[in-house]
């Protein structure tokens, strides 16, 4: 009797236990089930917001790029459809001198470009920094050209450089000097762009140096000068130091604006391409290829070859700087 009385309250044990499982099992359930409704409802409500932007992502952004990439591949024309022809226009592309020497002129106007560019706009933000008299003003004069439109300032420059009136031929006269031939000289050409360049875009820079340097601690300044370190033992041990992930981004942003210039040199020739075709960048000659002789199809493979260019020479250029960086780090 004893041992069947413990028998059934084993039994019923394990059944209650059971029962206990079988209800937790259910509730988790539920609770899972729950979790999800309401994660998936979290996601509805933010679609609304999201759509216009894949939406117009779709338009502007994956569209042209697999259109363009299709036309790459045919003899489009702006008279006509063209047929398909494979990889001929790559290959085309592959043997063209003018693509080559285009090539060259943006490469040559990005190094020209970039170097002035990140120095110049450090210069003038560790001026700015340091306090020298008319911040506002100086604040002023740095950034208020980058706000001008490019035809503004291509305008304003192409009077500045004109051989005949211009305002610095004018001075050079002045002082003894000769006429240069600012936009008519081969040697000289590029450097006019470079010039204007710089002058129209370093106040972004300068914005981007001037707030890193605010960022810096002034611990590390009073520490170093009750260690007796001066002006250029500071610079080049802690805002140099502070200032190289502003460097790396500066340079990576003029490196690729650098490459994709155009406006500049196709308003100030008035869409030709410079002295003997000296200023002639990449982007032109695709743009004339594309629209002035028809050729859709053919523009199409060497936008894509330089663009291929373009990511080959930003990933180089920041595996570069990463490298050093770790190097820097190490020791």
């Amino acid at each position: 009797m004893t041992v069947r009385t413990a028998a059934n309250t084993a039994a019923g044990t394990d059944s209650a236990t059971a029962s206990t499982t079988r209800t937790g099992r259910r509730a988790g359930a539920s609770r899972s089930a729950q979790d999800s409704s309401r994660a998936v409802r979290r996601l509805g409500s933010g679609m609304p917001f999201v759509i216009p932007f894949l939406v117009v992502a779709f338009l502007f952004l994956i569209a042209p790029i697999v259109y363009g990439l299709w036309l790459s591949f045919t003899e489009q024309s702006l008279m006509g459809n063209g047929g398909w022809v494979g990889l001929a226009n790559y290959v085309e592309a592959f043997g063209d001198a003018t693509m080559w020497s285009t090539l060259g002129h943006t490469l040559a106007f990005t190094l020209m470009s970039t170097i002035p560019l990140v120095l110049v706009a450090l210069i003038m933000a560790l001026l700015v920094y340091i306090g020298i008299p008319g911040q506002w003003f100086w604040r002023l004069s740095f950034f208020a050209p980058y706000l001008l439109p490019v035809a503004v300032v291509v305008q304003i420059w192409t009077w500045l450089f004109n051989s005949d009136v211009g305002f610095i031929n004018y001075w050079l006269g002045r002082f003894g000097l000769d006429k240069v031939g600012w936009l008519t000289d081969v040697d000289v050409a590029m450097w006019s762009m470079v010039i204007l360049t710089v002058w129209w875009t370093v106040g972004f820079n300068f914005l981007l140096y001037l707030s890193s340097l605010q960022a810096i601690p002034d611990l590390l300044y009073e520490a170093a000068e009750v260690d007796g370190a001066g002006f250029w033992r500071k610079l080049f041990s802690i805002t140099l130091p502070q200032l190289r992930g502003t460097t790396v981004l500066v340079a990576t942003l003029q490196v690729i604006a650098s490459l994709k210039i155009f406006d500049q040199m196709f308003i100030a020739f008035a869409g030709g391409s410079g002295p003997e075709g000296s200023t002639r960048p990449i982007l032109q000659y695709i743009y004339d290829t594309g629209f002035t002789n028809y050729r859709m199809g053919y523009a199409s493979a060497m936008s894509y070859i330089f663009f291929i260019v373009i990511i080959v020479i930003t990933v180089a250029f920041r595996f570069l700087t990463r490298s050093r960086k770790d190097a820097n780090n190490e020791r």
